[in-house]
């Protein structure tokens, strides 16, 4: 009998004690989960005051202008442009990316950068803090420039675990600026995957433009992007970057510098041209206007402005309106404004990643549930088969409007993350705008029900295993209340 009490006063506290774990684990979770999904449950509708100081005929309507624009549309011409134009930098050199990471491509731009920074040129650079906590942070060759007297790195809203209602709020920005003459602006992120041409287990097809101010400081739209630059830079959520000089005295770090410092002179050895004086007035289209569209910079829920912007511009297409975008995760709003589109515009295109070919598994589950109410909206939608996911996100109005960015069409870029689209006022960049995303729409299948597809003969359609396919539609389901954060 007392060896039965002895035993039972063992257990019942051992019970209890584990209870009490499970229920800390638990209150924990649903404090992370809660917490970090709260701040965007509600879909905050763009203000009256905000639609009264947005007129998109005044965007549309040409201009002189001292901007003149080509188009990136390959990841080694991403690589090239930013080697060169770094290189010309006498000033300052600003770099804005959401992803960076390292490897082959991003340590040839850190080694120009260290160079630059070695001439006396002020390089900033603004990385946000998804891609700080998972692939900088501990890793010398990024405290190498940071602990260089020319260089500042400020991470946007660092990872903080135990702040979870700080956690969605990412800067989804992408951008290179070199002093005055020229900027980047795209959707590339800044590591293997989307520039140069090394051998890397998967890629990724992105768009960019590059922007040339033929007439130095006064009317260009760069004057537009470096205020914008300012604004976040200055943003109490930034936080400076490992900036302390003793890290230059690490011996890790003085290796990385050793390596950055021979891979520059193996650059200039192996592609001299990129660093010989150049003109961009050669290789650019004249515009009549480049203007920047961007969003709020906070952290928290914003106003869907970007979304809001791009569908007055459409609206006022004659013809046609061609989207490009990686994924299309709507709500109601979003629906009801394309809806309106297509029964405005004569043609409205999309091409979106096929579930077969794209790399964001959530995006595509989305896409399978919801597919259906895309194609009731009128899009003439085709799914990108081409055998390498699609990053690009692009429109196309008229033969005269190109609009190039970081904007997915998606509730994540429309009402949670910072977001940059340019506009360029140009027939010749939009007819070869055009022509690279007709090039695309032939691997592409189109659309014809939620079952039914136009395929072109020559493609190859991968197989999606049945446990896959079942899989994506299982997570379609589960992540539906939680759609705010795709």
């Amino acid at each position: 009998m007392d060896y039965e009490k002895a035993e039972k006063g063992i257990r019942v506290p051992n019970v209890i004690k584990r209870h009490r774990i499970a229920f800390m684990v638990l209150g924990v979770i649903l404090y992370v989960v809660i917490g970090a999904l709260a701040p965007f449950m509600h879909y905050s509708p763009v203000s009256q005051s905000f639609q009264e100081s947005f007129n998109a005929q005044d965007i549309l309507e040409p201009e002189v202008s001292p901007d003149r624009a080509m188009i990136l549309e390959t990841n080694t011409s991403a690589w090239e442009e930013r080697i060169r134009l770094m290189n010309m930098a006498s000033e300052r050199i600003i770099l804005s990316t959401f992803d960076m990471r390292d490897g082959e491509s991003t340590r040839d731009l850190l080694a120009v950068l260290l160079h630059k920074a070695d001439e006396g040129v002020q390089v900033q650079i603004l990385v946000d803090g998804f891609s700080d906590f998972l692939r900088m942070e501990g890793r010398p060759v990024f405290y190498a420039l940071s602990s260089h007297p020319n260089v500042e790195i400020r991470i946007y809203n660092p990872i903080r675990p135990w702040f979870p209602w700080t956690l969605q709020g990412r800067m989804h920005d992408k951008y290179v600026i070199a002093d005055d003459q020229a900027y980047i602006l795209g959707g590339r992120n800044t590591f293997d995957y989307f520039i140069g041409d090394y051998e890397t287990e998967n890629k990724s097809f992105d768009r960019e433009l590059l922007i040339y101010n033929s007439k130095g400081p006064g009317e260009s739209s760069l004057n537009g992007l470096m205020a914008y630059f300012q604004e976040v830079w200055n943003l109490e959520v930034c936080r400076i970057f490992h900036d302390d000089p003793d890290l230059a005295e690490r011996k890790k770090v003085q290796g990385q510098r050793r390596l950055l410092e021979e891979r520059y002179d193996h650059l200039q050895e192996v592609r001299p041209d990129l660093f010989e004086p150049f003109d961009y007035a050669q290789v650019t289209e004249p515009t009549q206007g480049v203007e920047l569209l961007s969003g709020e910079t906070g952290i928290y829920g914003k106003e869907p402005r970007v979304f809001y912007m791009l569908s007055q511009l459409m609206a006022h297409a004659q013809e046609q309106v061609i989207i490009h975008t990686p994924y299309a995760v709507c709500n109601d709003y979003m629906y009801d404004t394309l809806t309106n589109l297509c029964a405005q515009v004569p043609e409205v295109t999309m091409m979106v990643n096929s579930v077969e070919n794209g790399d964001n598994l959530v995006a595509s589950s989305d896409y399978l549930k919801n597919k259906g109410h895309l194609i009731e909206t009128g899009l003439e939608i085709y799914e990108y088969d081409g055998g390498i996911s699609s990053h690009g996100k692009s429109v196309v109005i008229d033969n005269d409007i190109s609009i190039v960015g970081s904007y997915n069409l998606d509730l994540r870029s429309t009402y949670m993350d910072t977001e940059l689209m340019l506009v360029v006022k140009s027939e010749a960049v939009t007819q070869e705008l055009t022509g690279y995303m007709e090039d695309m729409h032939q691997d592409c299948r189109k659309v014809i029900d939620a079952k039914t597809y136009e395929t072109p003969p020559h493609l190859d359609i991968a197989r999606i295993p049945p446990a896959k396919r079942f899989f994506l539609g299982f997570l379609g389901i589960l992540l539906a209340p939680f759609r705010c954060v795709i």
